[in-house]
Order: structure tokens, then C-alpha cells, then sequence
């Protein structure tokens, strides 16, 4: 079969490839074959022979696959690297050992291309670990050339709409999702010791809930009903824990219809965790435990580096409430204010809210606006205003505030944590609540969720919820800047088609 080139590839360096795929087609060669032998990896054969003299040879078979970076053609042999998983292999080949066939098909090859080799380690005069062909077989022909090789690929946009190339051009990419790995593996590994259990809940709800958020709303046709995806997992998590579970997680993706930024993606990956018998305080506990042993995991330190700050990840954290917050970073003493005082205040600094403004809106959007981006070293936040918290129980102590916690690290809130609230009779007012704020404009009020109601109706344990970024864990773990660092394939805006 031969492929002709289309509009679109009216590119020089194109047109050559599919010449020269078309011509091994003719010699009878599949240049995509089902599969290759492949026994070595470029880093264990590097390591593994790192210690030979230099022209030293063995009669060591091996047998490595990857993907050509450098190809040095001289006459009658050639020298190329190949690249897998796990880094860069040099290989040597001779006409005179390859046979004519063998080394007219590798004057097909490109950068780029796909190949399997086999022969003997060889350690080359200027002191590189080498594989000496003795036959090589061609498993993928590639149509369109790589970045050009000493400039790479840089663009960022590119970068992460193209994550396959990145990963070809930048290899150092992959160490960061190698981590992310482990990173997720740890979490598990924590909580799977503590004696929870992970569970799956559905990402098709007939009503979101369990945070504040814009959903994304779908459609199963065949039943024309109207669907959303998931913006938490609180609600289903904890119509489980009626059903008699007591420790349980989902670790996965949820969806917030909202634009992205250095920390926000509209699909990102969380976890929550509900906990029967606990309240906010065993809960603070556990989140602090969790990132102290997944740091040590994954990095054997509980200190990090971003930019150019140390944060020491080291339980205990400090606690500070809302109103202790507000008075250390912003000279405010929101307690001796009345609310007039506090809505001016808003006004003074020109914070924009959705919804009606009350007394704890006031107070949570100037701890937002004055407060966050100091809190670099981990801090708990906690005792929040009841208005602001539509799933959690009133503190036991002060009927105006919530038994609430937002964790923060680095600016970032990294947690939220509740003494749920379990009273039905309670949280449907709470909803009622929620309700009017939605009809003043609050587009990220949650919706009255009756089926919820009549579950806490059959009775919840007392309990309490964590929830937690697992992205911005990773951020902090790895030293990412963006969230688009840390996610294989990030949410992009199209492309305008004048560009």
C-alpha cells in the first residue's frame, strides 16, 4: 500500500518521510510490526556495564527498543541513541555486520523512528556503554519530524497540549509523574493502614452537592434525564457511613465548571475521607499525619523546597481561627465589629462576593482577601462562620461559628475538614438557606438535596470529613509551579482559528 501525502502535509521533511515509507514497504518490510523481544532497558545496561574499559568489549547479548534521538551516519557505519523509559542508549552499527539489506533500511530511518536492537555491550573509546548491532529491526516509522533538536520544545502551551512530545523532547517530565504515582500509592498506603477503606462513588449525579462549585451538566438521552458530573464525593460518601461503613476514601477526579489558573483546573484529582466516631479535632490530626508520611515517602524528608521558601511539612501545625487570623495579618479585630463596620470594610477593599452579604460572608472573604497568601507554613484555620458552612455541625461552643478547618500551605488552601453536621432537621434548613442565596446570585450555593435529607432521616453516625487537593499536594512535592505541571493531560482553551 502506498500513502500519499494530503494538503495538510505539504511539508518538505514530510513528504521525504512517507518517500522513504513507502520505499520500505517495496523492500517487503512492515514498518509497524505487532511486537519486538525487548529484554534490556537503556539504564540498567548503563549502570550495569558502567564499569568496563574504555574499548572494552564483552560477548553479552542484549536485547533494547526506544525511540531514535541522534543518528551520526559516517560512510559505512553509523552511531545512533535510542531513548526509553528510562533513559538514553548508544548503539553501533556496520554494513559489514549488518549485511547490504539490514543497512539499506537503516538509510530509511530518522530521528525519531522506533527500533529494536540486538547485539553485544561495548564500552567506545571516549568511554560510552554502547550495544555493537548485529541486526536491527525497524517497529515504528514516524511521519512527522521531532522538534528541532537543540531548541526542543519550550513553549509551555505547547508543552501541554502536545504532552506526548514534551515527554519525547523533555524526559526529565516523566520524573515528575513517576512521583505523582507515588505520591497517590502513599496516600492509599497511609490510609489503607489506618483501617479505611477506599471506596468508588459515581461521577454521574442527578444532583451535585457536597461543596460550592459551578457544575458541569450532561444528558442521558436514553432516559432524558438531566445529569451532572461530581464536583465532591461528601454526599455519597457519607449515605455510606448511614449504611454502616465507618472509615472510608474515594481517591479520583472531580469537575468544577471553572476557568484555570496556576491551582485550578476544571478536572482534578481529591480525595475525602469520611470518618464515623471522629469530630474536626481527630480529623486535623489525621490530615497533618497523612502529608508528614507521604513527604517522608516520597521525598525522605518532611521539608520541601518551593521557589525559594523551606516549608517543613513536621506535625503539629499551627492553629489560629478565623478571627485570630484576620487580627495578626490584617490589624482587624472582627470580633468588636458590628456587622455595618464589617460590610464597609468589604467595600473599603474592593472585594467582590456572589449572594447576599451577611456577617460570616463578610468575615470569610476578608480573612480570602487579607489573610491566605501569608499563610506559607502549614497552618490550620479553623472555627469558621456557621453561614459559610452548610455541611458542618455548629461548634460546640459558640452557636455562630462552624467546627470547620482549612488547612494552608504556600497561600493555598490544601484541606477542608468538618464535624459534619448529622441533624436532618438542621441541614435542610442550612439548604434552605442555601437556596436564598442562590436566588440573590450565588451561583455556587449548594441545592436543596432531598434524598440526602431522608438518608440522615435513618441516622448518621457523628462524624468527620476531610477533603483534600491532591494536585497541590503534588505541587508542593514536586516543586511544580503550575497545575498543568503535574497533570498529564491538562484542560486547554482552544485555539482560535485565525491562529
Amino acid at each position: 500500500m502506498t500513502i500519499k501525502t494530503t494538503e495538510q502535509d505539504h511539508n518538505r521533511l514530510v513528504e521525504e518521510r512517507i518517500r522513504k515509507l513507502n520505499d520500505i514497504r517495496a523492500l517487503g518490510i512492515n514498518p509497524y510490526p505487532y511486537s519486538y523481544d525487548k529484554k534490556h532497558t537503556a539504564n540498567e545496561l548503563n549502570t550495569k556495564y558502567s564499569k568496563l574499559k574504555k574499548e572494552e568489549k564483552t560477548k553479552n547479548s542484549v536485547s533494547v527498543a526506544g525511540r531514535i534521538m541522534q543518528f551520526r551516519r559516517m560512510g559505512r557505519a553509523s552511531f545512533v541513541h535510542i531513548q526509553d523509559e528510562t533513559g538514553r542508549l548508544q548503539a553501533y552499527f556496520r554494513e559489514e555486520d549488518l549485511g547490504k539489506k539490514e543497512y539499506k533500511l537503516l538509510k530509511k530511518v530518522d530521528i525519531g523512528d522506533i527500533i529494536g536492537i540486538k547485539g553485544t555491550i561495548f564500552k567506545t573509546k571516549t568511554g560510552e556503554v554502547t550495544v555493537y548491532a548485529k541486526e536491527f529491526t525497524l517497529l515504528t516509522k514516524t511521519i512527522r519530524p521531532l522538534p528541532e533538536k537543540y531548541h526542543g520544545l519550550v513553549d509551555k502551551e505547547q508543552r501541554y497540549r502536545k504532552r506526548y512530545l514534551d515527554l519525547i523532547m523533555n524526559p526529565e517530565v516523566r520524573e515528575v509523574f513517576v512521583k505523582r504515582s507515588q505520591i497517590l500509592k502513599a496516600i492509599r498506603e497511609f490510609l489503607d493502614k489506618k483501617g479505611f477503606l477506599e471506596v468508588q462513588t459515581p461521577i454521574l449525579q442527578p444532583l451535585y452537592g457536597g461543596g460550592f462549585a459551578k457544575p458541569f451538566k450532561t444528558k442521558i438521552h436514553a432516559w432524558d434525564m438531566d445529569m451532572y458530573l461530581r464536583i465532591a464525593y461528601e454526599i455519597y460518601l457519607k449515605k455510606l457511613l448511614v449504611g454502616g461503613f465507618e472509615k472510608i476514601y474515594d481517591l479520583s477526579s472531580c469537575f468544577r465548571n471553572e476557568g484555570s489558573d496556576k491551582t485550578h483546573n476544571p478536572e482534578f484529582s481529591m480525595i475525602e475521607i469520611q470518618w464515623a466516631w471522629a469530630d474536626y479535632n481527630d480529623a486535623l490530626k489525621l490530615t497533618e499525619e497523612l502529608w508528614e508520611y507521604v513527604a517522608k515517602k516520597v521525598n525522605s524528608t518532611t521539608k520541601i523546597k518551593y521557589g525559594k521558601t523551606t516549608i517543613d511539612l513536621k506535625a503539629p501545625w499551627k492553629k489560629l481561627t478565623v478571627s485570630q487570623a484576620i487580627k495578626k495579618y490584617a490589624d482587624i479585630d472582627v470580633d468588636k465589629h458590628d456587622d455595618k463596620t464589617l460590610f464597609k470594610l468589604i467595600e473599603k477593599h474592593n472585594i467582590t462576593y456572589q449572594g447576599k452579604l451577611n456577617r460570616g460572608l463578610a468575615i470569610s472573604l476578608l480573612f480570602e482577601e487579607l489573610c491566605e497568601e501569608k499563610l506559607i507554613q502549614p497552618t490550620h484555620i479553623i472555627d469558621h462562620p456557621i453561614e459559610i458552612c452548610p455541611l458542618a455541625k455548629e461548634h460546640r461552643k459558640n452557636p455562630l461559628l462552624a467546627e470547620r478547618v482549612e488547612p494552608f500551605i504556600n497561600g493555598w488552601e490544601v484541606a477542608n475538614i468538618y464535624s459534619e453536621l448529622n441533624d436532618p432537621k438542621k441541614q435542610k434548613e442550612t439548604f434552605q438557606d442555601q437556596i436564598k442565596q442562590r436566588a440573590a446570585g450565588d451561583e455556587e450555593a449548594h441545592p436543596m438535596d432531598e434524598d440526602y435529607i431522608e438518608a440522615l432521616e435513618y441516622g448518621l453516625p457523628p462524624n468527620a470529613g476531610i477533603g483534600i487537593g491532591v494536585d497541590r499536594m503534588i505541587m508542593l512535592l514536586t516543586g511544580s509551579e503550575s497545575i498543568r505541571d503535574i497533570i498529564l493531560f491538562p484542560t486547554m482553551k482552544p485555539i482560535p482559528k485565525n491562529e
